[in-house]
């Protein structure tokens, strides 16, 4: 239990339950990781509750069906599982403006906020145009040994590391 009390875990021991994790999900459930389609249904949760009608004609929620699965839970499950992890660590904080963030933009939490949220709807889109996120072509993909799934995961970090590079530049040392 020592373990789970520990600042940061080896990303050897992480990825390895993770791994287990994947092989679980497969062996009860039948599918590999995904969230992606998750945030999708999530969205048409809150438009069907807004206009139903319109929602009941969308071609996507024809094929998709908005519900609650264990696709949904496995998202929920991250969440609490991030937030017990920070808890039984002791890095309680909620950091608004990280450090590395404040050197080279500024302390302006509506511009982080805003740029996350632009950053992260970008992602959204291209995740849903490829039909499907990183953890389920990269992590996922390497399960079924798919040459999909190693190209995919090798551009994400190409991509990742590119963009922390123009970013960030060299970093400052800083968290």
């Amino acid at each position: 239990m020592d373990v789970l009390r520990k600042p940061t875990w080896s990303p050897y021991a992480a990825g390895a339950l993770a791994g287990l994790l994947l092989v679980l999900s497969v062996f009860i459930t039948g599918k590999y990781f995904g969230a992606s389609t998750t945030f999708v249904r999530a969205a048409g949760f809150v438009e069907q509750a807004v206009a139903p009608e319109k929602v009941a004609g969308m071609a996507y929620f024809l094929k998709e069906k908005i519900k609650v699965d264990w696709q949904f839970l496995f998202v929920v499950g991250v969440l609490f599982g991030s937030l017990a992890s920070s808890s039984l660590s002791g890095e309680r904080r909620a950091v608004a403006v990280p450090p590395m963030w404040e050197a080279r933009f500024g302390a302006s939490r509506l511009r982080r906020w805003l740029l996350a949220f632009i950053g992260g709807t970008v992602a959204m889109f291209g995740a849903r145009l490829a039909d499907g996120c990183p953890s389920g072509h990269g992590l996922s993909g390497l399960a079924q040994v798919a040459v999909s799934g190693y190209i995919s995961l090798i551009c994400f970090f190409l991509a990742g590391a590119i963009m922390a590079r123009i970013l960030y530049g060299g970093g400052n040392g800083h968290e």
